[in-house]
């Protein structure tokens, strides 16, 4: 498991998509899951979560 202490995009997609399964919590926004090498969208997000995971994966789709 990764803390990030504050939300940069670039940082958490280049940890995803360098480790492909695990697990990350970012201060101020909470934990993710993330598989093979995308953030995984929980059951039931909140709108930070839902922006969150969209953002995420949208810059581990630019990193390609």
């Amino acid at each position: 498991m990764r803390i990030f202490k504050f939300y940069s995009p670039l940082a958490i997609a280049k940890h995803v998509k360098l480790f492909f399964k695990g697990r990350i919590y970012i201060n101020g926004r909470g934990g993710y899951v993330f598989e093979r090498g995308r953030v995984v969208m929980p059951e039931k997000p909140d709108q930070v979560h839902s922006d969150t995971v969209t953002e995420i994966n949208r810059r581990i789709q630019s990193l390609s």
